[in-house]
This record gives C-alpha cells, sequence and structure tokens, in this order.
C-alpha cells in the first residue's frame, strides 16, 4: 500500500514537473501524431497535459472513488482528445481536451459510484454533478430549510422534474446499503442479513400455479353449467353478472321488452338452475362461489 502510495506521488510529481508546451510547440506535435501517426509526438503531447488531468480529478475528489483512477479515466479522455483534435484551428489543445477529460471522468463516476444505474440522460447528468453546488448556494443564499422551494428552483434551473431532483438528493445523502448486509435481531441477538427482513406479499410459486389451475378448472365447470339455461336467461346472466360492465335492470328490461322485476325474477331463476346443475356435476365444489 506505501509502495503504491509513493508510485502515484512520484506520478503527479513528474507530471506536475512536465514543462508547458508554447501554442506553436504544441501544435507541431498534434499534425505530426494526426498525419503521421507518431507516438513519440502522442506522448509528448499527452504527457505535458497530465497536469490538467490530475487538476480536473481534484474537482472530483468528493464522490469517493480513488484518485488514481480518476487519473487513469482521464488520460483515456486525454488521449480521446488527441485523436480528434484538429491543428489547424486556432484552438489550443487544452482547451479543447480539458471537455474530452472532464467527460471521460463523470462516465466513470456515473458507472462505479452506485451499483444503481443512473443519470443516462445529459439533464439527469447535470443534475448529479450540479446538485450538490446549487443545494449548497441556495441554503447559503436563503438561509431557510423549505426543501421544496429549493428543490423547484433547482429542477428548472437544470431542466428536470421535482422529483427528479428530490429522488437524486435522496440518492446523494447516502451510500449504497448491500441486502447481505449483517443485522443483528434484537430479539435473540443472532446476526442474520437485511435480505431476510424484505417482506413478500406475493404468494409462493406453488400456490401461485395451484391458483391459475383451480380458477380454470372453475370457468370449465361454470361454462358447462351455463348450457342449462335457456338463450333469455343466458343473456340477462351474462350482462348482469359476467359482463365486465354489468347492465342495470332497467336498462336490460327496457332492450327486452320486459319490466326490471320481471329480469330480477329471471335472473333468480337462473342463478338457481346454475348451482343446482355445479352442484349435481361437482358436488366438491361449493357453487355459490361461482357467481
Amino acid at each position: 500500500m506505501a509502495q503504491m502510495e509513493g508510485v502515484q506521488r512520484q506520478f503527479v510529481k513528474a507530471a506536475m514537473a512536465a514543462p508547458f508546451l508554447e501554442r506553436e510547440e504544441e501544435r507541431t506535435l498534434a499534425t505530426r501524431w494526426k498525419e503521421q501517426r507518431d507516438e513519440q509526438a502522442l506522448h509528448h503531447l499527452a504527457h505535458a497535459h497530465m497536469r490538467l488531468v490530475i487538476a480536473v480529478a481534484a474537482r472530483f475528489r468528493h464522490y469517493g472513488l480513488p484518485a488514481a483512477d480518476l487519473v487513469q479515466e482521464g488520460h483515456v479522455g486525454l488521449l480521446e482528445a488527441a485523436a480528434r483534435f484538429e491543428p489547424e484551428r486556432d484552438v489550443r489543445f487544452s482547451t479543447y481536451a480539458t471537455w474530452w477529460i472532464r467527460a471521460s471522468m463523470q462516465d466513470y463516476i456515473l458507472r462505479n459510484w452506485s451499483i444503481v444505474r443512473g443519470g443516462t440522460s445529459s439533464a439527469q447528468k447535470a443534475l448529479f454533478f450540479n446538485l450538490r453546488r446549487l443545494r449548497a448556494k441556495l441554503s447559503r443564499d436563503t438561509r431557510q430549510g423549505d426543501n421544496s422551494k429549493m428543490f423547484a428552483t433547482i429542477a428548472q434551473a437544470i431542466g428536470v422534474s421535482q422529483a427528479d431532483v428530490e429522488l437524486m438528493d435522496t440518492r446523494l445523502s447516502g451510500p449504497d446499503v448491500s441486502l447481505n448486509a449483517p443485522v443483528v435481531d434484537g430479539e435473540n441477538s443472532s446476526m442474520s442479513e437485511r435480505v431476510e427482513f424484505l417482506v413478500d406479499d406475493k404468494p409462493l410459486p406453488d400456490e401461485a400455479v395451484g391458483s391459475i389451475i383451480d380458477t380454470r378448472r372453475r370457468v370449465n365447470w361454470l361454462r358447462e353449467a351455463l348450457t342449462v339455461l335457456s338463450e333469455r336467461e343466458l343473456r340477462i346472466v351474462r350482462e348482469r353478472r359476467l359482463a365486465e360492465d354489468s347492465a342495470t335492470l332497467e336498462a336490460l328490461g327496457s332492450r327486452l321488452g320486459i319490466s326490471k322485476e320481471r329480469v330480477r325474477q329471471i335472473e333468480n331463476r337462473a342463478i338457481e338452475k346454475l348451482r343446482r346443475a355445479l352442484t349435481e356435476r361437482h358436488p366438491e365444489d361449493v357453487a355459490g362461489a361461482m357467481i
């Protein structure tokens, strides 16, 4: 561990000691790499800008990730910038490379800061990397504890919903917690895992399968029993008991040309016929529960 830290310190010291490049020297190195694929020129260009990578990495030190990893990712962004840089444009390489270095580090942080994937859109990324700064600034300026107004202001500034701001604030307020983390059971002082305390209200797989089988069987029984009804009885039962939106007695009587009281009588008679049919054919089932 100490040896690793020593290597890192030497690397930072060497990077900070590298001489700055003049504009023309920088342009010459970039042109040699772009046109001739001169790796020595690329190495010289990258080495001269490693202090920039280290400086950008220092801005992201509060996310709890190893500084060496951030520098490594920044170096990848630096090489990407060198591959895309156009020397003929009147732009310093450091200005162009800063964006690629920062973008590479931000992608690394988003991939590794939490096991929960987040910040996939540009607005979500802006929220992730600016929420703490904006929250601190607004708290300092307003000196009030109204989080709702603060979140609304941040949401408007970044261009996301207030719900997104509240969710991100919750995520940033604490680290991930493993479901396999040990938890002490207060009742018997035994050690358990957090996952053991999660409650699932869904039925067990065998219960779910049994329920599906029973439902299908009873549907078939009911379909068979419906054959004992007359055409008018079948229509009334279907529209009153089996349809998703059941018809009223008055509406159904109007369509059939009879009174609503007559519809009720026919419905009751049909239900009784169905109960008898189900009981005779399947006495083990409770016929009244089918309708």
